[in-house]
């Protein structure tokens, strides 16, 4: 891909890096040269945002949900994305809300893919009638495993994926180059509103194709925490709505170059803010 002078002033100009992490030890600073330098060895991308919140009163809901859309295309026009993921709590409660917020979402230009967070308080049957894809699921991105699992429920309790139905996907995906797991609510307790699974980290724990797990849910969280002794990186993205957290709403850009290396950065949603790198297998 081609970027020209124009181009690349502009990507340095609104890129801001903090400390990339390595998955064999160590870290180290990602120069924004650098970084666009490797553009052209990036063999996938993706983005992942969630926590809209479409709906919740005393909030600008509609202006919120817009934005962050329009600046994922922006993105998209310059720098090509593979898929988008928005990885729970699209509504705020009120089912009614869910077909409104698809709406919203269908106007973003690459395949997207959802999962339902604790504020998506619909049944299974009524998310797959307005989404037209069950709560479980996995797809393939070149070659790539994309497994999209949820962990509440109508009643919006915190809940751990189920763990069954995800051995069997990891297992029948355990010769891909990259595993990808999204799911809304994180599953060892590092933060405020996550939940302890002993079993889902155990279960990480024997595919090291497992690149990387994304979580929403923790509106302040827009950082790393990394899971067993593999340090398997758990990646969250903070919020695209709501009345609380970063004081930004962004989402989160995620590269995989050729050599197999993982570099993700969240958007605020203009500029790089966060930046994690993890040195390919």
């Amino acid at each position: 891909m081609n970027y020209n002078n124009a181009s690349r002033r502009s990507f340095l100009k609104n890129v801001s890096f903090a400390t990339a992490f390595f998955a064999v030890g160590g870290h180290q600073k990602i120069s924004a040269s650098t970084v666009f330098e490797n553009r052209n060895k990036v063999v996938l991308r993706f983005v992942v945002a969630s926590d809209a919140h479409y709906g919740q009163p005393g909030t600008p809901y509609d202006a919120m949900m817009e934005l962050v859309i329009n600046q994922i295309n922006a993105f998209n026009k310059e720098t090509p994305l593979d898929f988008c993921v928005i990885n729970g709590d699209i509504i705020h409660d009120k089912k009614d809300f869910l077909p409104l917020a698809k709406q919203k979402i269908d106007a973003l230009d690459p395949v997207y893919y959802v999962t339902r967070g604790n504020h998506d308080m619909v049944s299974g049957d009524y998310w797959n009638e307005v989404w037209g894809m069950p709560l479980n699921h996995m797809v393939e991105v070149k070659g790539n495993a994309i497994i999209l699992g949820d962990t509440s429920n109508e009643d919006g309790k915190y809940l751990p994926p189920d763990l069954n139905w995800l051995a069997k996907q990891l297992e029948a995906n355990k010769q891909k180059n990259n595993v990808f797991l999204f799911l809304h609510i994180p599953q060892k307790a590092w933060t405020a509103n996550g939940i302890n699974t002993p079993g889902f980290e155990s279960l990480v724990e024997k595919y090291p194709n497992v690149t990387a797990i994304f979580h929403g849910h923790e509106h302040d969280q827009d950082g790393v925490k990394l899971l067993g002794t593999r340090q398997t990186p758990c990646l969250f993205d903070a919020h695209m709505g709501g009345n609380w957290g970063t004081p930004y709403k962004g989402f989160r850009v995620v590269e995989i170059l050729k050599d197999g290396t993982l570099v993700s950065y969240m958007m605020n949603p203009t500029q790089k803010i966060n930046d994690y790198s993890k040195a390919g297998k």
